[in-house]
């Protein structure tokens, strides 16, 4: 299709072009706009009716005249030059490459606008994958193909633990094609260098690629980097047979950006302001991962958001909770205690897990133990928070035990440092040794053949 240059932009609104007397626009259409000053910008098509295209602008629309600019329609979608190539580099939203090399020349590009895997074809996530993070391996188990978002909040180290998953994750027992493709929406320049130095300074940045949309680009930027990221990714993964780890943040920012385009096109807004069709757009960034039959590769994908006000129940946690499977949290009142990772096990939740943990993958005893911690834990909180109202004098023996117990979990078990990798055995033995505190007799969600197997109870 060949591309015609239109001069009838009507109206400018925020990042929006009108652009008239259009006939044949399509949908996602890329556009090239040049400036009169000889500078151009790229674009494209969110809607087209009645001869109006709307063109949403990747960059600012300072010096864009109505009468002057060109507006260039490509008559293809975006696209992105893929190759194995990508892994080492780094790029700006737009896959342009902010590293200093050269740009990626490849016989293959590919639309960005890729669609979520038919459930038909999607394989069932079944393989174990370990961080090294005793709060995810031992409670909430991370699958190979499985979406997993991390909910955290304003000031929580969620970089740090995406930048220690991205370094640790990795597939117990095998040695096989594993890369992460790591895509930043809206951070800070100094996050930037601290993903950048953490991947360079541990030599991961060999098998990673990293998609950078700093807070000062153009938001429009944040629509588009995690489309360009996941199709980096989907190559790596369905035509190289790699095993793709996918993490995305903060997916807060691409929401804010989503909400931006919405209002300057005056839709009606939804829930807090944010559009509603929030919910299928989000859906087609988080139904790109998986795993398809016949294909050897796979896309596992953890999207992190910071919760506004830290409000679990804000429409973007809210919506991302409904798509994906489960969410892990991360707690202010932990990192407060000076507990790292602060990811708060109780509302966290892998819905995937039983599928990914038992004997031939972590080991036998891994979901009678997790429960078990689970209930114990659970059991400490709540003492924890009648102890402040009638005094830990007025509790009983066996109550202060699981009062205790609610402290070494927290202090032991989640706490760990940002470099240690721990095994799942380690793990799991250090369940073991933090229940071996409370009476054997309370270990009703473990089998006895365990408790006699791996058990740290004193024998008499």
């Amino acid at each position: 299709m060949a591309e015609i240059s239109y001069k009838s932009i009507s109206q400018i609104s925020g990042p929006l072009l009108f652009v008239e007397k259009v006939p044949n626009a399509a949908y996602n259409e890329l556009v090239q706009i040049d400036m009169p000053d000889g500078s151009s910008r790229l674009g494209q098509v969110l809607d087209t009716a009645k001869g109006v295209a709307v063109v949403q602008v990747f960059g600012p629309t300072s010096g864009i005249g109505i009468g002057e600019t060109k507006v260039k329609f490509r008559g293809h979608t975006a696209e992105v030059n893929v190759s194995d190539e990508v892994l080492g580099r780094i790029f700006n939203g737009l896959a342009e490459p902010i590293d200093g090399l050269a740009p990626i020349v490849s016989k293959e590009k590919v639309e960005v606008v890729g669609n979520a895997i038919n459930p038909y074809s999607r394989e069932e996530p079944s393989e174990f994958i370990q961080t090294g993070i005793s709060a995810i391996d031992g409670m909430n188990t991370l699958v190979r193909g499985q979406k997993l978002p991390i909910f955290s909040s304003s000031g929580l180290p969620h970089n740090i633990l995406a930048a220690q998953i991205a370094r640790q994750a990795k597939v117990v027992g095998k040695d096989e094609d594993f890369a992460v493709v790591f895509g930043a929406m809206g951070i800070t320049s100094e996050e930037a260098n601290y993903f950048i130095n953490e991947f360079r300074s541990t030599g991961s940045l060999s098998r990673a690629a990293l998609f950078l949309n700093l807070s000062s680009d153009p938001s429009m930027e944040r629509i588009i980097l995690p489309k360009m990221a996941l199709t980096m990714a989907e190559y790596l993964a369905y035509e190289r047979e790699m095993h793709i780890l996918v993490i995305l943040t903060d997916m807060t920012n691409y929401c804010e950006a989503l909400r931006e385009i919405s209002s300057a096109r005056e839709e009606v807004p939804g829930r807090r302001g944010f559009p509603g069709y929030m919910y299928t757009d989000l859906s087609t960034i988080y139904e790109r991962a998986g795993k398809i039959k016949g294909k050897n590769g796979s896309i596992t994908q953890i999207p992190i958001l910071t919760m506004p006000g830290d409000d679990i129940t804000n429409p973007i946690p809210d919506l991302t909770g409904y798509i994906t499977e489960g969410q892990t949290v991360l707690s202010r009142d932990l990192l407060r205690k000076g507990v790292y990772p602060p990811i708060d096990v109780l509302p966290s939740l892998s819905r995937l897990m039983n599928q990914g943990i038992g004997g031939g993958r972590t080991r036998e005893d891994h979901r009678g133990v997790a429960d078990q911690l689970y209930s114990a834990y659970a059991n400490g909180k709540d003492l924890r928070s009648l102890s402040a109202i009638v005094g830990e004098e007025a509790l009983g023996a066996n109550d202060r035990l699981y009062l205790k117990f609610a402290d070494e979990f927290e202090k032991r078990f989640i706490n760990q440092d940002v470099y240690e990798d721990r095994s799942i055995e380690t793990t799991l033995d250090l369940g073991w040794e933090l229940l071996s505190a409370l009476p054997e007799s309370d270990m009703k969600r473990v089998k006895k053949d365990f408790i006699a197997k791996y058990g740290k109870w004193k024998k008499e």
